[in-house]
C-alpha cells in the first residue's frame, strides 16, 4: 500500500498516512518486523509522583534519526504481517511505492541501529534469515549497537525545563537555532527539540493565532471550526522535519517564535491559507516583518478562504475613488482631524486611523461628568501636536487612503456621552510620510488598542504601534518624564476693555506675525498671535464683504447674496496659515480710509474686469484711450522643450534638451557595452578634483561625471554631468572615463536653471514646502523653457509644463510657495504685472485690511 510517512515513534515504528481528500487523512501506526530498536527517553506523568524520567537507551536516538531522515516526507509502501487483540499492527516498510524499494528493517539492522528478534525464527522465513546474516555482519564490523564501549556517549542529555526562559531566548540573541519538531499541539503550537544541546520546549508563533482545540470542563476537547485543518497544514509539513527555529520572546512563561523552513515561513503561509490571523500582542516580537503577515492575512481576506469565508472588508461599500484620493488639505480640525478639499471641490472631514489626541489625565474616566469646552492650548501637548499637522499639511496635497468607515454613536449606546457621527477614518501621507506615525512618534498622540477581532483600524497599524514603542523608548511628548508645556494665551477677541488695553501694546510691537486660527466670514477673522500670546479678532481694512446668515433679537437674518463664497474663498486662501506682516492700525474704526481705498483700487478694477461674483452686473464706464508706450525692447518668448532631471534645494533645476536626447542615449549605451566587455578594475582610479570620470550609480549602471571634491578614498564628491545629481562614493565605485566618451564627443547635457522672477523663500521650512511641489510637478518630466535674463550662476527662465502650457513659476506664486522677484527692465514688466497680481490674489503681500469694526475687540491690520 502506498502512503506517506509522517512522524516515526522511534527506531522500530513509524506513523503514516494516505492522501488528504476533503480533510485530514486517519493515520496508522506500523511496527517493523521481527527487529527492535533501544527507547528513547519519557518524561514522568505530571501528577504522577510515583512515576520518573527514563532517559535514553543507548543508540536509541540514533536508530530514530536514521529512520526519520530515511522516511520522513517520503512515499512508502507497507505490508501486514500481524495484528495483535490490543490493534497493534507489525509488517515491513519500504521506501516508494512498491516492495521492490529499500527495506527499511534491513537498512537499520545493518547500521547496527536494531536488533533482530530471534526468538521463534522459522526455518521458512527468508525475510528473517536475511535479518539475522544483516545482524551477524554488522557485529563483526562492530557498528552501532555492536561498537566498543557500550553506547554510553549517545544517550542525550535531555532538558524538559528551563530555568528562566525569559533569560535563555534572550541569550541566543534572536539568532537562528536548529531544531525539530517533536510534536504539532495546533495549527500554531509546536513541541520543538533544540539542537545541539537538546532542550525539548513548546513555541508559540510569533503574531499569529489558529483556531484551537478548547477543553472543556470534563476533559474533553470541543474543535474551534477549521482548527483540524491548520493542524493538519502545519503537520504535514514541519513534523519531524530539521528546521531553524528563531525565539523572538518570553513573555509569561510562553516562548514565541519563528519556524523557518527551506520551502518557506509556516507563519506566513498559514496566514495566507486563511488558517490564522494576525494578532497584535506577539505581532511586535515578530522579526521577519510584520508587514508581510498583514499582507498575508489580506490575502486571505480577499479570497475569503477558510476562517474568513464570511469576511467583509470595512470599505467593501466604497468605490474605488473613494478608497484612494489626492486632496488638498484646507484645515487641522484637532490633532487627529483634517478638513480636505476633494477634486470635486467638495470639503470632507478625514480622521486619522487608529490615533488618540492627546487629553487631560483622567479625562476618559470623567468625561460624562465634566462636559465644558477646553480650548486647544489648555490641554497638555494638544498645541504641539495641533502645529504640526498644521506645518506639515496646510495647503498641501495629500494622499488618503480610507481604512474604514466608524458608524455614528447615539447617546444611549455611548453612555450617555454626546453622540459621535459617522466618521472617515483614514492614512493619510504626504512625501511617502504617514501623517500619524508622525505625529505619534514625536509623542504627540497614541495608539487605540483594539479587541482581537475587531477590524476597523489603520492599515499600517504596526508601524503605528512600533512608532509608539520608540516614543516610550525616547521620552517623546506625551511619554516624557519632563513637566508638562504650559501655554498661558490671553483671549481678547471678545472684550472690548480687553482689547482697548492691547491695542497700544499690538501697535508698539510694529510688525509681527500671526496665525489664521479662525475664519468668521469673508473679511472678519480670529488671529493667534505667538509673539504677543493673545487671540485677537481683526477685519480687513478697504473692504467689505458680504454678511451671512445670524441670530438676532428680531429673529434669524438672512444671509446676504455671495456671503458663504466669500468665507471660503477666504479660509481657501489664508485659514491656519502664517500671515506676515502686517501693522495694528485702530481698535473699533471704520476701516474706510484713503491709502486703504487707494490700495485696493486695481484689485477693484481687476475683479470689475472679468465679471466676478458681486461685479457679475457692472458695466464697465466708457474710458478714453490711452496712448501705449513703445517699449525698447520686446520679449522674446522662444520656448524649447526639455527634461527636467534634478531639483536642488536653492529652486534650481538641472534640464536636458530633448533635442539631443537620443545622442545621449546612444552614447550611453555605447560606453555601457564598452565598459561590459572590458570592466575596469576596481580601486585604480585615483580621484583628482576636476577631473572626469565614470561613476557607477545605486542603479549599478555607469553615467559620466565630475569630481568636485576629495575627502578621501572612501568619501569623493561627484556630480553627474548628465543629469545634474550629486552624490558621495568610495573611489572603488568610480573609473577613468573612457576617451571615446568624453565631453569632447557629446558636452555634458545637464544645465542648471533659475526661475525668473520668483524669489527663493529664506525661510527653510517655506523653502522646503516649495521644493517639494516643485519635485511632485515637474521632475523627470518633458516641459518648454524660454530663458529670460541671465543670472550670476546660471540663466533665469520660464517653464510651462508641455501639455497643459500653464507656467510652473506662476503656479507656484498662485500657491503662495515664493513671492515674486520685481525686475525693472520694461520689455519684462508685463510677465512681472501678471506675476504680481497673482501674488497679491494668494494673500502673500504685506497688507491686510479690515472691512468694518463693530465692537472694540476688532483690530483694523494694514
Amino acid at each position: 500500500m502506498g502512503t506517506e510517512s509522517i512522524s516515526v515513534l522511534s527506531g522500530c515504528a513509524v506513523i503514516v498516512r494516505g492522501q488528504p481528500r476533503g480533510g485530514p487523512p486517519p493515520e496508522r501506526q506500523i511496527n517493523l518486523s521481527n527487529v527492535r530498536a533501544g527507547a528513547l527517553a519519557r518524561r514522568a506523568v505530571q501528577g504522577q509522583p510515583d512515576t520518573k524520567d527514563t532517559p535514553d537507551e543507548p543508540w536509541a536516538f540514533q536508530a530514530r534519526e536514521f529512520l526519520r531522515k530515511k522516511v520522513i516526507g517520503k512515499e512508502v509502501c507497507f505490508t501486514v504481517e500481524n495484528k495483535t487483540p490490543q490493534g497493534r499492527e507489525y509488517g515491513m516498510v519500504y521506501l516508494g511505492k512498491d516492495t521492490s524499494g529499500e527495506n527499511i528493517a534491513e537498512s537499520l539492522v545493518t547500521e547496527g541501529l536494531a536488533t533482530v528478534r530471534r526468538e521463534g525464527i522459522r526455518g521458512n522465513n527468508p525475510e528473517q534469515a536475511r535479518l539475522c546474516d544483516l545482524e551477524d555482519q554488522a557485529k563483526a564490523a562492530k557498528k552501532g549497537l555492536w561498537s566498543e564501549g557500550g553506547g554510553a556517549h549517545t544517550i542525550r542529555d535531555l532538558k524538559y525545563t528551563i530555568e528562566n526562559p525569559r533569560n535563555f531566548v534572550d541569550s541566543l540573541h534572536q539568532k537562528p537555532v536548529n531544531a525539530i519538531i517533536e510534536h504539532v499541539r495546533d495549527g500554531c503550537i509546536v513541541r520543538a527539540l533544540l539542537l545541539p544541546d537538546y532542550y525539548l520546549v513548546t513555541v508559540m508563533l510569533s503574531g499569529v493565532k489558529c483556531p484551537t482545540f478548547k477543553r472543556e470542563a470534563d476533559g474533553s476537547e470541543t474543535p474551534e471550526p477549521f482548527s483540524a485543518e491548520a493542524k493538519f497544514f502545519t503537520e504535514s509539513r514541519l513534523l519531524q522535519r530539521d528546521v531553524q527555529i528563531i525565539l523572538e520572546s518570553c513573555p509569561n512563561q510562553v516562548i514565541l517564535g519563528t519556524i523557518l523552513h527551506p520551502n518557506g515561513n509556516i507563519t506566513e503561509l498559514l496566514l495566507k491559507e486563511g488558517f490564522a490571523r494576525c494578532v497584535d500582542w506577539s505581532m511586535a516580537v515578530y522579526t521577519q516583518g510584520a508587514e508581510k503577515l498583514r499582507a498575508a492575512e489580506r490575502s486571505a481576506k480577499e479570497r475569503k478562504v477558510r476562517i474568513w469565508k464570511d469576511y467583509v472588508a470595512p470599505t467593501a461599500n466604497l468605490d474605488q475613488k473613494d478608497r484612494q484620493f489626492v486632496a488638498k488639505v484646507m484645515q487641522v480640525m484637532n490633532a487627529d482631524a483634517i478638513v480636505v478639499k476633494l477634486n470635486s471641490g467638495e470639503h470632507k472631514t478625514i480622521h486619522l486611523s487608529s490615533i488618540r489626541p492627546p487629553r487631560l489625565e483622567g479625562e476618559e474616566k470623567n468625561k460624562d461628568k465634566d462636559k465644558r469646552f477646553r480650548p486647544l492650548y489648555d490641554i497638555p501637548y494638544m498645541f504641539e501636536a495641533r502645529e504640526f499637522l498644521r506645518k506639515k499639511l496646510i495647503g498641501k496635497k495629500v494622499n488618503v487612503t480610507v481604512d474604514y468607515i466608524r458608524a455614528a454613536t447615539s447617546a444611549m449606546e455611548t453612555g450617555g456621552v454626546p453622540a459621535f457621527p459617522e466618521r472617515t477614518c483614514a492614512t493619510v501621507t504626504i512625501g511617502g510620510i504617514n501623517i500619524a506615525e508622525a505625529l505619534i512618534s514625536k509623542g504627540l498622540a497614541t495608539v487605540i488598542r483594539y479587541r482581537q477581532d475587531d477590524d476597523q483600524r489603520s492599515s499600517l497599524y504596526d508601524e503605528l504601534l512600533a512608532a509608539e514603542a520608540r516614543a516610550i523608548k525616547n521620552g517623546k511628548g506625551l511619554h516624557s518624564k519632563k513637566e508638562v508645556p504650559i501655554h498661558r494665551v490671553a483671549d481678547i477677541s471678545g472684550e472690548t476693555q480687553k482689547a482697548k488695553q492691547f491695542l497700544p501694546f499690538l501697535q508698539r510691537a510694529g510688525r509681527s506675525e500671526a496665525v489664521v486660527e479662525y475664519v468668521f466670514s469673508g473679511s472678519r477673522l480670529k488671529l493667534y498671535m505667538p509673539k504677543e500670546t493673545c487671540l485677537i479678532t481683526f477685519l480687513l481694512a478697504g473692504i467689505e464683504c458680504p454678511r451671512g446668515s445670524r441670530n438676532m433679537p428680531g429673529g434669524m437674518q438672512v444671509a446676504e447674496p455671495y456671503s458663504e463664497e466669500a468665507t471660503f474663498f477666504t479660509k481657501e486662501l489664508v485659514l491656519q496659515r502664517e500671515v506676515r506682516p502686517f501693522h495694528i492700525r485702530s481698535c473699533h474704526l471704520h476701516a474706510c480710509d484713503v491709502w486703504s481705498r487707494r490700495s485696493f483700487y486695481p484689485v477693484l478694477n481687476c475683479g470689475k474686469c472679468v465679471y466676478r461674483q458681486l461685479w457679475a452686473n457692472y458695466e464697465e464706464k466708457p474710458k478714453e484711450e490711452v496712448a501705449q508706450l513703445t517699449e525698447e525692447k520686446e520679449r522674446v518668448a522662444k520656448y524649447r522643450a526639455v527634461y527636467v532631471t534634478e531639483i536642488t534645494d536653492g529652486l534650481h533645476f538641472y534640464a536636458q534638451d530633448v533635442e539631443t536626447g537620443t545622442k545621449l542615449e546612444s552614447l550611453m549605451e555605447s560606453m555601457r557595452g564598452e565598459i561590459a566587455a572590458q570592466p575596469p578594475v576596481e580601486g585604480s582610479f585615483s580621484p583628482r578634483r576636476g577631473d572626469f570620470c565614470i561613476a557607477k550609480f545605486g542603479d549599478g549602471e555607469w553615467y559620466r561625471a565630475r569630481i568636485e571634491k576629495v575627502e578621501s578614498p572612501a568619501k569623493v564628491h561627484v556630480y553627474y554631468i548628465d543629469y545634474g545629481n550629486r552624490e558621495i562614493l568610495s573611489s572603488t565605485r568610480l573609473a577613468a572615463l573612457p576617451p571615446a566618451f568624453s565631453t569632447r564627443t557629446l558636452p555634458p547635457q545637464a544645465t542648471e536653471y533659475a526661475f525668473a522672477f520668483i524669489q527663493v523663500p529664506q525661510d527653510d521650512d517655506a523653502r522646503t514646502d516649495a521644493v517639494d511641489s516643485v519635485v511632485r510637478d515637474i521632475q523627470n518630466t518633458q516641459c518648454l523653457l524660454n530663458v529670460e535674463y541671465s543670472g550670476i550662476v546660471c540663466p533665469h527662465v520660464t517653464l510651462q509644463f508641455a501639455d497643459s502650457k500653464d507656467d510652473v513659476g506662476l503656479g507656484l506664486v498662485k500657491e503662495g510657495l515664493v513671492m515674486v522677484d520685481v525686475r525693472k527692465e520694461k520689455h519684462l514688466q508685463k510677465m512681472v504685472t501678471l506675476t504680481g497680481i497673482c501674488n497679491l490674489c494668494a494673500l502673500k503681500c504685506t497688507s491686510l485690511f479690515p472691512s468694518r469694526a463693530s465692537d472694540g475687540s476688532q483690530f483694523v491690520l494694514l
